[in-house]
């Protein structure tokens, strides 16, 4: 049987591209073995994620660094998303030049519109992938209404306690729960409205049973297929007794469900004075807690926490001892918390972070709000921390007993999106029958 090819382009950012991976291993453990999916990423994106495990029939292609480095890129934020639209698109067009299968799709992160310009130039379709919620996609989408209603590029102190509640899809959310939005970053976004009415379809990593009403107003709306693939992580490997890394080790050390998880981000993370206020908080506090800092912390905080630079967050998630995650709420992270059971207290920085936290703790109420107030230069000071953690891992209290149970119901639900007959499973195959399969047109 022929072979055929479908080209992966991620916006070249972590939490873009480790959810479009684990897509590219969903569809590759269900299609029937006549497709090579070929990832293309800049040559430093290969030294990090190369070596990582991955299907036979995924492979990489690489561009030159033409583009900030990830390390730092949070420094100027403009140049790096000003670099990415206009930089990539002629080497991303000299890879699709050598490769020698024939291109049948090309699944593209959302933010990347050049490549719609590419695909025309060579007649391939395009399926457009957008690494956030859903909800946030049909906040997006819908620009032209926040412009009428005058909510965006607003002035959160003046009018955050006004209510958005017209756009499709959506129960009623306050401008506070919104991240500011300039004119600068609104030109180096998509134009989401032109661009879904040139793509083939839409991929969204979510579980369609807790973003329904927005999946279904999208659906209804835009008139074209909408896939949702449940929480989209990448499955967890086999790890040994030997190998077993220091912090899961500590994580052994620990009581059920006694351990505060804390990640807040890597592209724009909090101030160094936030950072102080954390610290001093966690010690007041009492609570056991595993922190992901990247060496801006240098000070021990004896056997009651653990700071790394790094660790496999999805395993840590899923460990006993772990009982809650003070978490940026990046989109993935939400996920992540939903698929292991663990409640989230959120501490949103910028992009869709407000948006989803709003989500977590009004919507699903499975956490907390750590930061009350959007505005960064706000710090939240050590006695407050120390009040919230202490009370948010409180096993004993009525409260979160109420949360946990709520959490664990969510998880059940994302689980059975991925089992068989879940709506993942049958949006994937569907996906792949329609478009990528031999005997698909």
């Amino acid at each position: 049987m022929a072979m055929n090819q479908v080209v992966v382009m991620p916006y070249p950012a972590r939490g873009h591209l480790n959810p479009l991976m684990s897509l590219c291993d969903l569809l590759s453990s269900r299609s029937d073995g006549t497709t090579i999916f070929t990832v293309v990423v800049t040559e430093e994106w290969l030294g990090l994620i190369g070596s990582d495990p991955k299907p036979d029939n995924v492979r990489f292609a690489t561009i030159p660094n033409v583009i900030p480095s990830e390390h730092g890129r949070g420094s100027d934020m403009i140049g790096f998303l000003t670099a990415v639209q206009t930089k990539i698109e002629a080497p991303f067009e000299e890879v699709l030049d050598q490769l020698k299968l024939p291109v049948k799709l090309i699944i593209a992160d959302a933010f990347l519109s050049w490549i719609l310009d590419v695909a025309d130039r060579r007649n391939i379709p395009v399926a457009a992938y957008w690494a956030m919620s859903a909800s946030m996609f049909t906040m997006w989408y819908h620009v032209d209404l926040l412009e009428q209603h005058r909510h965006i590029f607003v002035d959160l102190s003046e009018r955050e306690e006004e209510w958005i509640d017209y756009i499709p899809g959506l129960p009623p959310t306050k401008v506070a729960d919104m991240s500011p939005v300039t004119r600068e970053q609104l030109h180096v976004s998509p134009n989401l409205i032109a661009m879904m009415k040139r793509v083939q379809s839409l991929l969204l990593p979510t579980i369609y049973e807790l973003e329904h009403e927005a999946v279904d107003a999208l659906r209804s709306e835009l008139n074209k297929p909408i896939y949702t693939f449940g929480p989209n992580i990448r499955q967890l490997q086999p790890q040994s007794h030997e190998s077993k890394s220091k912090y899961m080790t500590w994580l052994d050390s620990k009581p059920p469900n006694s351990v505060l998880y804390i990640c807040l981000g890597s592209f724009l993370s909090v101030s160094t004075s936030q950072m102080d206020e954390i610290a001093a908080g966690l010690k007041q506090s009492g609570v056991k807690f595993l922190w992901v800092a990247k060496g801006r912390l240098n000070e021990s905080f004896g056997d009651e926490g653990l700071v790394v630079e790094w660790c496999d967050q999805i395993r840590v998630l899923l460990h006993s001892s772990v009982g809650g995650f003070w978490s940026h709420c990046g989109w993935n992270s939400v996920k992540e918390s939903v698929y292991s059971g663990v409640p989230m207290l959120t501490f949103p920085i910028f992009a869709d972070q407000p948006l989803n936290s709003k989500v977590v703790v009004d919507d699903w109420r499975n956490g907390w709000k750590m930061k009350k107030e959007l505005r960064r230069n706000n710090l939240v000071k050590r006695g407050e921390i120390a009040e919230i953690v202490s009370r948010f891992m409180d096993n004993e209290s009525v409260e979160r007993r109420e949360m946990v149970e709520r959490v664990k119901n969510l998880r059940d639900v994302c689980r059975v999106s991925i089992e068989k007959g879940g709506s993942a499973v049958k949006d994937v195959d569907v996906f792949i029958k329609n478009n990528i399969s031999n005997d698909s047109s």
